[in-house]
C-alpha cells in the first residue's frame, strides 16, 4: 500500500520583492561589518552570504519589512532574520558614539533639538510654576 502524497495548493516560490533606496557603500560598509563578525566568533557557515544578510538586515530596519515576509522569500526561518537583526543592531551600536560625546559634540556646534533613536515620544508642556525645558 502506498502512502498518499499531501499537496498543498498555492504559489510555489511566491518571493517579495522591495526597492531599498540605499547606496552600495551602505551595504558594503554593512556586510563587512558582518563579515569581520563572523570571522572574529569563528562562525564557518551562515545561511546566506554577508551581502544578502546585509541587505535583508536593512530591509527590516529601514523600510520595517516584516521577518516572517524577508525568511520565506530567501528560503530561511523567521527566527533566523530576526536573530540577524538584533546582532546587527549590535554590531551598529558598538560603532556608535557614546552619549555624552554625542551630546558635547552637539552643544559645541548649537544644537537645540536631539532626536536621540528615532523614537517619537508625544509630551505635553508643563503649566505654572512647573513650566520649564524637557529633556
Amino acid at each position: 500500500m502506498k502512502k498518499a502524497n499531501h499537496v498543498v495548493e498555492g504559489p510555489d516560490g511566491l518571493v517579495y520583492t522591495a526597492r531599498l533606496p540605499l547606496s552600495s557603500a551602505t551595504l558594503n560598509y554593512l556586510a563587512a561589518l558582518i563579515r569581520g563578525h563572523c570571522k572574529k566568533i569563528g562562525s564557518r557557515w551562515r545561511a546566506l552570504p554577508p551581502g544578502r544578510i546585509a541587505a535583508i538586515v536593512l530591509a527590516v530596519l529601514r523600510c520595517d519589512q516584516r521577518p516572517g515576509d524577508l525568511a520565506g522569500g530567501n528560503g530561511i526561518h523567521r527566527t533566523t532574520v530576526t536573530r540577524w537583526v538584533r546582532e546587527v543592531v549590535g554590531l551598529l551600536a558598538a560603532r556608535a558614539p557614546r552619549l555624552q560625546r554625542a551630546l558635547k559634540k552637539i552643544a559645541r556646534t548649537g544644537g537645540g533639538v536631539v532626536l536621540l533613536d528615532g523614537t517619537l515620544i508625544r509630551t505635553r508642556r508643563r503649566t505654572g510654576t512647573a513650566n520649564r525645558k524637557n529633556c
